[in-house]
């Protein structure tokens, strides 16, 4: 049914399962637009899934050792595996045959943890190792480069402290910064288009960061940390540098607006999502007999809101659908289930003068309502429709909203023209050919 007509005083966060799709998957991530699903699998493969048809319909297969994270392209048109095998591989779901070409291959020389798209530019690649360094890869050919992201250490941090172990890195919406969280709880924020570092933001009593996720609209970003607590804060704004100039770091120690944490069985968290409009926060409990999934009211001062179960294969993974009110979870079987919020029909929905009625009544004909028409006329308007161009593989609506997605900046902004240099190919109303995958070649 068309979002549109739903009732907007219904519950807007996922409430039961809809699908199960057992494909082997460590973790799950949709697409921009949220019709397929990409699973990153142990065996060094990664499906992509239809969600219409709940069938296969890609295989990235190029790794020889486990996918560690997957990543969209914002217009689905590129697909990003990095893998314990030191290589991230950029897959073009353009090219017409399964699996997919291969759009290019970024070795590093250790295990690759997580990497990501540049929000605006695909060819513009944010990984992280198991050796705790976070590299952004430029392969434009004006800007080709692979530059270190190293913390700024003040003259009195120097004699004693060495820079922190790098646990997880990520765009924000933007693309405009990257976040790093360390092993000693810190956030340390640099600027995308000069590799400077602009923050260090000290997190009292964190630990070690694990994740870090934010709102597609606003400024707010939550993070998990060691310590069992999933914390959410509201971020500042942070000056453009000037390449080859000294720029002061802000040095603050952030207080978080909100403290989510599961007071009586006191789980830590697998993982952690936003809603599209940032007013939901789901948290995936890292309990290792349930599936457990919390979800909190933000924009109701960040109040429990539910507690999802999902069966006793326990959760390893979840992440929000971009534009409706789903989730995917992953358990530790491989299985990835589809949640949804179900809705009752409203079918005076489908018709502007249609009245639900609780008992039968007399219907009045209208005066005109039966009437023969010009048989001429209605040939004619028959014909004129025959010639109108019809969309058969869908609407306005598929499209990716880049405003929704904090990918849509001011014009003559430096950082954003620097991104925006050599674009890629991933043009706005590009869509993924389906191509279904036989169950025999799947497993």
């Amino acid at each position: 049914m068309n979002a549109s007509l739903l009732n907007p005083f219904t519950v807007t966060h996922p409430t039961a399962v809809q699908t199960s799709l057992v494909s082997g998957a460590s973790f799950a991530r949709f697409d921009p637009t949220g019709k397929f699903v990409a699973a990153g699998r142990s065996d060094g493969s990664a499906a992509i899934w239809d969600l219409d048809t709940r069938a296969v319909i890609r295989w990235c297969e190029g790794h020889v050792k486990a996918v560690t994270s997957v990543d969209w392209s914002r217009n689905s048109r590129y697909v990003l595996t990095s893998s314990k095998d030191w290589n991230v591989i950029i897959w073009d779901l353009a090219s017409p045959v399964d699996p997919p070409q291969r759009y290019n291959t970024i070795r590093f020389d250790a295990p690759v943890v997580s990497a990501y798209f540049h929000p605006r530019n695909s060819r513009i690649v944010l990984a992280l190792l198991s050796t705790g360094e976070a590299y952004v890869v430029d392969s434009r050919k004006e800007h080709r480069a692979r530059v270190e992201l190293c913390e700024t250490l003040g003259e009195d941090d120097e004699d004693e402290r060495a820079r922190s172990i790098m646990t997880t890195a990520r765009f924000d919406p933007s693309g405009r910064h990257v976040f790093v969280g360390t092993s000693t709880g810190n956030v340390l924020v640099f600027n995308s288009r000069t590799k400077i570092m602009v923050a260090r933001h000290r997190i009292s009593g964190a630990g070690s960061m694990k994740s870090l996720d934010f709102a597609k609209v606003g400024r707010r970003f939550a993070t998990n940390s060691s310590d069992r607590t999933i914390r959410q804060f509201i971020l500042p704004t942070y000056p453009s540098p000037i390449v080859g100039a000294e720029c002061a770091i802000l040095e603050t120690e952030l207080e978080p607006t909100h403290r989510f944490n599961d007071p009586i069985s006191k789980v830590s968290w697998h993982a952690m999502s936003y809603s599209p409009d940032g007013e939901w926060l789901a948290g995936g409990a890292a309990d290792p007999a349930t599936h457990k999934i919390y979800i909190w009211d933000i924009s109701n001062d960040g109040q429990f809101a539910t507690a999802l179960d999902g069966g006793r294969e326990p959760l390893i993974d979840i992440h929000w659908h971009p534009r409706a009110s789903r989730l995917a979870s992953t358990t530790n079987q491989g299985s990835v289930l589809i949640w949804h919020c179900p809705s009752p029909e409203r079918w005076g929905a489908f018709a502007g003068g249609f009245e639900e009625a609780d008992e039968n009544v007399m219907y009045e004909e209208g005066e005109s309502e039966f009437d023969i028409e010009n048989e001429v006329e209605l040939a004619m308007r028959k014909r004129l429709q025959e010639d109108e161009a019809v969309d058969i593989l869908g609407g306005v609506d598929d499209l990716v909203d880049h405003k929704m997605n904090g990918v849509v900046g001011d014009p003559g902004d430096e950082d954003f023209e620097w991104a925006d240099d050599e674009p890629d190919d991933d043009w706005q109303g590009w869509r993924l050919k389906v191509i279904m995958v036989d169950d025999d070649d799947a497993y």
